[in-house]
């Protein structure tokens, strides 16, 4: 079977709208904080996004076949792609100044992931959202709208830049009848 278009990306896509300077400074104080736990932080990521999506777990085949939460947290595999994830954050939130900077990390990490992974670009947004769920426990009273509505708008423009490496290099999904 032929592989087609994945359409649930539109052709035509908005820009994600760049973070103003306070709310860059708001992300960089806030995620100085959780970069010290940065491991545990990333392993609490990991295990909610695959307790509560487990589809996502047929891109690991290291830990596909966990179920188990403290199985998945002792995992030396997983807590070593947790720490790529939260480095990855880091770099970006590092380089919030940087625009073209940020751009480049994440089409890095877009592209590998469309084409050697093949990671369906849906998994980053769920993963968006669960990264602010463990954000906001992490940081308690401290995650304010304030610094909500700035981590939500780095999330949007995260995943805006990673499908835009899906799209640049002509992402294309098999559609279910021919897996």
């Amino acid at each position: 079977m032929e592989p087609e278009r994945d359409v649930a990306e539109p052709e035509r896509r908005e820009r994600a709208e760049p973070l103003s300077g306070v709310e860059r400074t708001i992300v960089q104080d806030t995620w100085a904080r959780v970069y010290e736990s940065c491991e545990d932080v990333g392993v609490a990521v990991l295990v909610r996004f695959f307790i509560n999506f487990p589809s996502a777990k047929q891109y690991f085949s290291q830990f596909r076949e966990m179920d188990d939460p403290e199985e998945m947290e002792r995992s030396s595999q997983l807590r070593k792609h947790a720490c790529r994830v939260m480095n990855a954050i880091n770099t970006v939130v590092e380089n919030l100044h940087d625009p073209e900077k940020v751009s480049s990390v994440l089409e890095v990490v877009g592209k590998a992931h469309a084409v050697k992974h093949k990671v369906e670009p849906m998994y980053f947004k769920i993963l968006s959202g669960v990264i602010l769920e463990v954000l906001s426990e992490d940081l308690g009273n401290c995650f304010t709208d304030e610094v909500q509505m700035a981590w939500t708008k780095l999330m949007a423009l995260l995943y805006w830049h990673i499908t835009g490496a899906y799209q640049e290099v002509g992402w294309v999904k098999l559609s279910s009848s021919a897996v």
